[in-house]
């Protein structure tokens, strides 16, 4: 028997490698996904058969499950959707840093909508139905409490709410009205529909929801419709045993009237929610074992090129063996350190990117700050029929606050911002303030008759009239009059 040299057995162990993976590329092109995937199916049937131990795995590489190939362009503008998101994160961070200037400790949280704008932008201008005339086509929208100041952000812009309200954050008994906390539908009764915190209450909420409106038209009690059961909530949430503790029920009662949207920034209240792990290839873990649809929503449009030329799954290799605590590093230093840390690994990475400079390899986005992945990743998941559907959307948390708070671990708390903190936000986000007014940090909402106003109420005119939204249509039951009958 000749005997292989390593260097020899290591050049023939790539040379086979190559050829299957251009047979596998072959049966692609020729036969589809479908045919690639019974191939797969067969090969690892027949290979068990013959003793082969392949290791179980309920995950799937991290990167998106939309390729750049399957989605499709966003409706709308996109520039004018991005100009009112702008203005409602300006909003929802002057809320709470002006509240808190006025009394210190009252709390509330910037960081949370921060990350989440993109998520709840692209629901609002696309996909959150409101009642309408009849109502029974509602969407039901369980909304992450501590992201509730970006809500209030965006009635304001809509006009549902003005500044005394937005002063009052948190303050609900002063004149005039306040805001309350979190979700709250006694305290703001015509607002707010259900109520999300404490954490892992919406999600748990949400299954049940889905399933008792499934009930009611199975059994005729109520009319058949199109409606979702929305739950946002954040990683760092799904240690609540109330999260994922019914995950099985949707998936065996084939909820396909539900959608669970994950936050994953990666950060709990002062780290990493895994620090060496990957939260989010344990939750896909856990939904898809449970029967669920999975979508992942990670990268952004600018790593689609780089995916593309990533023709032996080198890219793919490195994105999934980094640790999140690794990543919320690389989410806080230069471009040149993301070069060397995570490019550097292997010299073929790096000429992968050697084309850009280190300010735009830091300023590649996530999938969840990515409007165009993110309206893929829901459309993927209204338009799923036979199970439930899970989109985890790779975030930072704070995004937008700089130095501020931006992927920092104290960003969950973060209740202030100090004048140089401020301008840099409004620069950042082009928000007509000026450097006299910035240390009042103004709330700003653009004239009625402006574009951006008309076309942010023409969307929720299309989409059934504005939410969260909560109308009390049941009737009081007029009591009977009756004699009362002593039994001796």
């Amino acid at each position: 028997m000749r005997h292989i040299a390593p260097k020899d057995a290591a050049e023939l162990d790539a040379t086979e490698t190559r050829e299957w993976l251009e047979s596998l590329d072959y049966v692609l092109q020729s036969g589809g996904p479908a045919k690639v995937a019974r191939l797969l199916r067969e090969l690892t049937i027949h290979a068990r058969q013959n003793g082969v131990k392949l290791p179980f795995t309920a995950s799937t590489p991290y990167i998106n499950t939309i390729t750049a190939d399957e989605q499709v362009l966003m409706p709308g503008s996109p520039d004018l959707e991005r100009r009112i998101k702008s203005l409602v994160r300006w909003n929802a961070a002057a809320m709470v840093v002006r509240a808190n200037k006025a009394e210190e400790g009252i709390g509330g949280h910037i960081s949370t909508f921060a990350s989440a704008a993109t998520l709840y932008e692209v629901g609002f201008n696309h996909f959150f139905r409101g009642h309408g005339e009849g109502g029974d086509g509602a969407d039901v929208i369980f909304f992450q409490g501590h992201a509730a100041p970006g809500i209030y952000a965006r009635a304001y812009l809509e006009g549902r709410i003005d500044e005394t309200h937005l002063e009052n954050f948190r303050r609900e008994l002063k004149p005039g009205g306040g805001l309350s906390s979190y979700p709250h539908p006694w305290l703001m009764p015509d607002f707010w529909e259900y109520p999300t915190v404490s954490m892992g209450l919406g999600p748990i909420m949400a299954i049940y929801q889905a399933r008792f409106m499934r009930y009611l038209e199975d059994r005729g009690l109520k009319p058949a419709s199109n409606a979702k059961v929305w739950a946002f909530l954040g990683d760092g949430e799904t240690d609540e045993p109330e999260a994922l503790g019914a995950i099985t029920l949707p998936a065996r009662e084939k909820l396909d009237n539900l959608i669970f949207v994950i936050n994953c920034n990666l950060q709990r209240l002062d780290g990493p929610v895994r620090g060496n792990g990957q939260i989010i290839q344990e939750l896909e873990a856990a939904f898809r074992g449970a029967g669920w649809n999975v979508i992942k929503c990670l990268w952004g449009r600018e790593w689609d090129p780089l995916l593309a030329k990533d023709r032996d799954g080198l890219l793919v290799k490195r994105m999934g063996e980094i640790v999140d605590g690794q990543y919320q590093k690389y989410a806080v230093e230069s471009g040149a350190y993301v070069r060397e840390h995570f490019w550097g690994a292997d010299p073929r990475l790096l000429d992968m990117v050697k084309h850009l400079s280190d300010d735009q390899l830091k300023k590649m986005t996530l999938g969840g700050h990515d409007p165009i992945k993110v309206y893929n990743a829901f459309k993927a998941a209204v338009e799923h029929k036979g199970a439930p559907t899970v989109v985890l959307a790779r975030t930072i948390k704070g995004y937008g606050l700089g130095e501020a708070g931006e992927g920092k671990n104290i960003t969950h708390q973060q209740k202030k911002m100090n004048e140089e903190e401020l301008r840099a936000f409004r620069t950042r986000f082009g928000i007509p303030i000026s450097d006299a007014d910035i240390a009042k940090t103004p709330f700003y909402r653009p004239a009625e008759d402006t574009i951006e106003i008309k076309y942010l109420r023409e969307r929720r005119k299309a989409l059934g009239g504005y939410v969260p939204s909560r109308r009390n249509r049941s009737t009081a039951i007029a009591p009977r009059s009756s004699r009362t009958t002593i039994i001796r």
